[in-house]
């Protein structure tokens, strides 16, 4: 396994020169090429032959040469080719080639880089260039029949080809989206959350200050602590969009995303607000959750105490964990009355966006006895993992 990634490592490493540097890339092809076409003029000939010469070297080379400008201009190149090996056909007595190498790789290029105009402009030009040098050469209906497979297997794999990077293309535009849409999510349920809260502990500050000053110096201290927690999050989230790997920056350790250990802290400060909210854990040993697991669960429990504390008009709200048969259940009831028109807007659409990313589901409605509001969501979890207490 260790010698298949290595290897893999080196390919990948390999594609992403070559795309930054096309001229080389095509400079080490024409090379090829050209040493290919070089075996027949080393092999000594029967007698019966006439000896290979320069001249018909040298236009054999002229054939090569505009492989290096292959993907700048394919329909030219494939043009330049035919013309200089017609040219070798009908002035030169020289050795044969076993395939029509440059001929083979610039019909890939025209089928892969170039309109479909092109591609059928070229498709007729084969279907006639083909038989002609076939006359010329050996009038075998078995030559023509083997060129003909050739030349259309060249054009069917630079379709393919083609075909396959626009699929990667695509797949890289959706890998992108979904992380926009997932920075988006994690920017809304820490603002929402942060800003919530503030204004919460803010509306209760003025009537603290004149009824119980101690009380009002707490949610001063409450609201200093969400912000900076706030801005601590958002600025590891926008530093990972402004970093890129060269900079010196994207060397630098980063805080992980919040996660279960995390969860007390997030309670404590929604209990500054004045929600009486508990937190209970069940399920066995404590063992660690996977990352993006723990930093999904976290975000659950936030953003469903964040829409208590907007919208529920709750006075308590307990927080309970439980991991049972590789299934963790995440459970936030209120007493209050839920999110207005039951919808609890995009908070709640994210929560169950988080859930179904990890495999799992997210039910609301009324709590037990249907008295204030429930989230439940169930994830599936390695069975070794617990739940942190």
């Amino acid at each position: 396994m260790g010698i298949r990634g290595d290897v893999r490592g080196r390919w990948e490493r390999a594609r992403t020169w070559g795309a930054a540097n096309p001229w080389a890339v095509d400079a080490g092809i024409a090379l090829l090429v050209q040493a290919a076409m070089t075996m027949p003029f080393v092999v000594p000939r029967p007698p019966e032959f006439e000896p290979a010469t320069w001249a018909a070297y040298g236009l054999t080379t002229l054939t090569v040469v505009p492989l290096v400008w292959r993907r700048r201009a394919p329909v030219a190149v494939l043009l330049a080719i035919m013309a200089a090996s017609a040219l070798y056909k009908v002035a030169l007595e020289g050795p044969g080639q076993p395939l029509p190498y440059t001929g083979l790789v610039s019909v890939y290029t025209v089928a892969l880089l170039s309109p479909p105009w092109k591609r059928l402009v070229t498709a007729g030009l084969l279907l006639v260039a083909v038989p002609v040098s076939v006359w010329l050469n050996t009038q075998s209906a078995r030559e023509l029949t083997f060129s003909l497979f050739v030349f259309g297997a060249a054009y069917v794999f630079g379709r393919l080809q083609d075909a396959r990077q626009r699929a990667h293309r695509i797949e890289a535009e959706r890998a992108a989206a979904r992380e926009r849409a997932r920075i988006a999510r994690e920017m809304h349920d820490i603002l929402s959350h942060a800003v919530s809260l503030m204004i919460v502990q803010a509306e209760a500050g003025p009537v603290a200050v004149r009824a119980a000053p101690e009380r009002a110096e707490a949610a001063f201290e409450a609201i200093s602590e969400t912000g900076r927690e706030a801005m601590n999050q958002l600025r590891q989230m926008l530093g990972l969009l402004r970093e890129s790997p060269e900079s010196p920056e994207s060397a630098a350790p980063r805080e992980p995303q919040p996660d279960l250990a995390a969860l007390p802290g997030l309670v404590e400060r929604v209990r500054d607000s004045g929600l009486a909210v508990t937190y209970t854990t069940e399920g066995g040993v404590r063992a660690a959750l996977p990352a993006a697991t723990g930093a999904s669960v976290y975000r659950i429990v936030q953003e469903a105490l964040t829409n208590v504390v907007r919208h529920a008009d709750a006075r308590t709200a307990e927080v309970r964990l439980c991991r049972a048969d590789g299934v963790l259940s995440v459970t936030v009831t209120d007493d209050g009355r839920g999110p207005r028109g039951g919808s609890g807007g995009h908070g709640l659409l994210g929560i169950r966006e988080r859930a179904v990313a990890h495999g799992g589901t997210a039910t609301t409605g009324p709590g037990p006895g249907g008295r204030g509001f429930e989230v439940r969501v169930l994830l599936p979890v390695p069975c070794t993992a617990g739940v942190g207490t």
